[in-house]
């Protein structure tokens, strides 16, 4: 069997790529274990500064779940594969490093979900997304219904979901669904890899701290938020980077940040 997942390295960066073109990328069980499988590993090497998760092809990210599959599973075996999505995807919302989707084609329903894990989304110029699941007579069920309306708001949330909309790179990028779109043309991954190089070549300790205060604030308290935030620039204080960062000033230079 073809591995469904593969890995590129690109300087500091993991590149992820779903690996299923003729099902156009489509969420498999094996794929969705080879998420979480791969996960792990990546981020033990202390010389990966960001992962990019993408998709095989320029005609899909990820399509979604596999209806093909999905029409031989019992009601129990749709469940055990909506409790694997939650746990195999979990990392790329806890990652030591920033994780970028970014969207080389459509990106639909549990495919979007999967977006949705990640802090970054980059879309190619004719990529759609969307949530369909309520005109298939089921709601999102991997996180759908919660990670969007906290991205683009409420009322945003409500109408991509309650009428199974399709949008576009740039409707999604003026909601906010998306950071960026791809210029018509480029590249969606080596564009992505230029659009976060400040990430790649920033202070480590620096981008994990910022990163770790920021997704806090989506679930603690303000209060809470300022101590984690101020126990973050407190690492950063002892760090030797924060001196290489006044020193390259100092001397009108680009700073080599090494994360100590």
């Amino acid at each position: 069997m073809t591995e469904p997942i593969r890995i590129q390295r690109r300087g500091s960066a993991a590149v992820l790529i779903l690996h299923r073109p003729d099902r156009r990328n489509a969420l498999s069980r094996d794929l969705v274990l080879a998420i979480g499988r791969v996960g792990p590993a990546l981020l033990a090497d202390p010389g990966v500064r960001a992962v990019v998760l993408t998709g095989s092809g320029e005609a899909a990210f990820c399509a979604g779940a596999d209806l093909k599959e999905r029409q031989g599973m019992s009601p129990d075996q749709v469940r055990e594969f909506l409790d694997l999505c939650r746990s195999e995807w979990s990392w790329l919302e806890t990652a030591r490093v920033p994780t970028i989707a970014a969207l080389n084609g459509a990106a639909l329903g549990g495919g979007l979900e999967l977006a949705l894990c990640c802090d970054l989304r980059v879309a190619a110029d004719h990529a759609i997304l969307g949530l369909p699941e309520t005109s298939l007579a089921i709601v999102p069920g991997a996180g759908g219904t919660q990670r969007l309306p906290r991205l683009v708001g409420t009322g945003q949330a409500m109408e991509l979901i309650l009428r199974a909309s399709r949008i576009t790179a740039s409707e999604a990028l003026a909601i906010g669904l998306v950071n960026r779109v791809t210029p018509v043309g480029s590249d969606v991954v080596n564009d992505t890899l230029a659009w976060i190089e400040p990430i790649l070549s920033g202070a480590p300790i620096a981008i994990e701290g910022a990163l770790g205060a920021v997704r806090a604030a989506r679930s603690v308290s303000l209060e809470e938020g300022l101590q984690l935030e101020r126990a973050a620039y407190e690492k950063t204080l002892a760090s030797e980077d924060r001196l290489e960062a006044l020193a390259a000033f100092a001397e009108k230079r680009k700073p080599s940040f090494k994360g100590k």
